[in-house]
């Protein structure tokens, strides 16, 4: 009789934290400043200031929004903030920087708000792959949340992960 084939990745004790599983749901827009300054690289305030008041800021209805300028434009800190004030009505995020650095801003701010009580003292293994854009950061954030709370922590796939921390024994 053939032996009985055991699943002991099923069977283990060990927690899969998939960062994806928290993704903000919303879409993501990047709003490049330069489109508004002249000729890309100068910030001529009323004509910026006039812009700003006929947009269309409905676009961005539950959304998240990244603020950045394309070029090497200087852009002061007060027209960020003007189109800021624009867009807090509407937006569930306004950040100054590129798409990952919303990202990192969300998963920051989603990571911090994590309950992981139930995974005191339990072996984690944080999942590497992911459909979805988390950023690196993400993962550092987690492990700051984590790092505390549990038993030890793996990276990757139950079959094939990485040893990132145990616990030290007492």
């Amino acid at each position: 009789m053939a032996e009985e084939i055991l699943n002991r990745v099923a069977q283990s004790k060990l927690i899969t934290f998939n960062l994806e599983d928290h993704y903000p749901q919303g879409q993501r827009f990047l709003f490049d400043l330069s489109t508004w300054l002249y000729e890309g690289f100068v910030l001529r305030e009323k004509e910026f200031r006039d812009q700003a008041k006929e947009h269309d800021w409905t676009q961005y209805r539950d959304g998240f929004v990244a603020l950045n300028c394309s070029t090497d434009a200087i852009v002061p800190a007060w027209a960020y903030m003007l189109i800021s004030t624009y867009l807090q009505p509407h937006t569930k995020k306004v950040v100054i920087g590129d798409l990952e650095t919303l990202e990192s801003h969300l998963y920051q701010e989603v990571i911090g708000a994590l309950d992981v009580s139930e995974l005191k003292d339990k072996p984690v293994i944080i999942k590497g792959c992911s459909s979805k854009p988390v950023p690196k950061n993400a993962y550092i954030f987690l492990i700051e949340k984590l790092q505390p709370v549990v038993k030890s922590l793996m990276y990757g796939e139950a079959c094939s992960s990485v040893p990132l921390f145990k616990q030290p024994k007492n």
